[in-house]
C-alpha cells in the first residue's frame, strides 16, 4: 500500500466501443495519463451506461466485463478485463453517500463498456480495486452533489475517473466524413473556456450558458460524468484539457483533469 496521496480526478470520452481494436491517439492518451501520474490503490469511475436511484455501487470481488452493445466486430466480444473488486471500498463510498443523503444500494453487477474499456488500456493488469458507482437518475446538480460527497476519498489515493463524451450525439455520427460541424467546434470550444476559466456554475447550467447544448448532449448521461469528476475534485479550481480529438464526424473525444494540474 502506498502511502496517503491526494490524486486528481479525470474525465474521459470513452467513444464507441471498437476505439480499442487499433492504434488511436485517444487510447494513447488514456495510456499515457495513467503511466504519467501515480498509481491508485484503488479506483472509482462513474459511466454514461449507468444511471440509477438508488445510486448504484459494484460490491462483487471480481467484476464481470458487459457487452452492452451491439453490432461490432466479433473480436470486441471475447475481450476481457478481469478486474477485482474490494468491499472495503464499496462500504467507503457508501459512507461518503449515505453522509451527503444520497441512498444507495450495492449491486453485483461487472462494468459496462464506458468503464472497462478505457481502464483496460490505463490499468492492463487490471491489479488494482475497482468500483463502479452509478449516476444519480436526477439533474446535473445531484451529479455535482454525488462528485463532492466523493471528493475525500481522492485524498486517500483513490483516482476518480468519469467517464462519458465531451459530444454525444448519436444522430449526426458518420464514418463518411471526417469535419466536425461548426456546432460541434462551437461547443467544444465553450466547454475548454469554461472548465479553464473556472465557470464551474456555468457547467452545470448549460442550458443557459452553452451554445447547441441541446445538440451536444440531447440526454445528459454522458455529460454528467464530467460534472461529477470535477466535482469530486475542487470547484474552485479550473480544470485542464489534456486531450482534444473528434471521431465519426461528431463525438467528441475530449479529456479534462482536475485538481492540482
Amino acid at each position: 500500500m502506498s502511502t496517503m496521496t491526494t490524486l486528481n480526478t479525470v474525465f474521459i470520452s470513452h467513444g464507441a466501443p471498437d476505439i480499442i481494436l487499433a492504434p488511436n491517439p485517444v487510447v494513447n492518451a488514456w495510456h499515457n495519463y495513467a503511466q504519467q501520474r501515480p498509481c491508485p490503490d484503488a479506483i472509482i469511475v462513474v459511466s454514461a451506461h449507468w444511471m440509477d436511484e438508488p445510486v448504484g455501487i459494484t460490491c462483487g470481488a471480481e467484476l464481470s466485463t458487459i457487452y452492452d452493445f451491439g453490432g461490432f466486430a466479433p473480436e470486441l466480444y471475447h475481450m476481457k478485463y478481469p478486474a477485482k473488486g474490494d468491499p472495503k471500498l464499496s462500504a467507503k463510498i457508501q459512507d461518503c453517500l449515505q453522509k451527503q443523503g444520497f441512498e444507495n444500494q450495492l449491486h453485483s453487477r461487472g462494468l459496462d463498456h464506458g468503464a472497462w474499456i478505457p481502464l483496460k488500456m490505463m490499468y492492463p493488469d487490471a491489479d488494482i480495486p475497482i468500483a463502479q458507482v452509478s449516476l444519480p437518475a436526477g439533474s446535473l446538480q445531484d451529479a455535482a452533489r454525488m462528485g463532492a460527497a466523493l471528493s475525500t476519498l481522492r485524498k486517500q489515493n483513490i483516482l476518480i475517473i468519469g467517464s462519458g463524451g465531451s459530444v454525444h450525439n448519436l444522430s449526426v455520427l458518420s464514418r463518411d466524413n471526417n469535419t466536425p460541424a461548426a456546432w460541434v467546434e462551437e461547443f467544444e470550444r465553450w466547454l475548454l473556456q469554461s472548465i479553464e476559466a473556472n465557470h464551474f456554475d456555468h457547467l452545470i447550467a448549460p442550458e443557459r450558458f452553452a451554445p447547441n447544448f441541446p445538440m451536444a448532449h440531447p440526454t445528459i448521461e454522458h455529460y454528467a460524468p464530467l460534472v461529477v469528476a470535477w466535482a469530486a475534485a475542487d470547484t474552485n479550481q479550473a480544470g485542464k484539457r489534456i486531450h482534444h480529438a473528434v471521431t465519426y464526424t461528431n463525438l467528441g473525444m475530449s479529456m479534462y483533469e482536475f485538481g492540482e494540474t
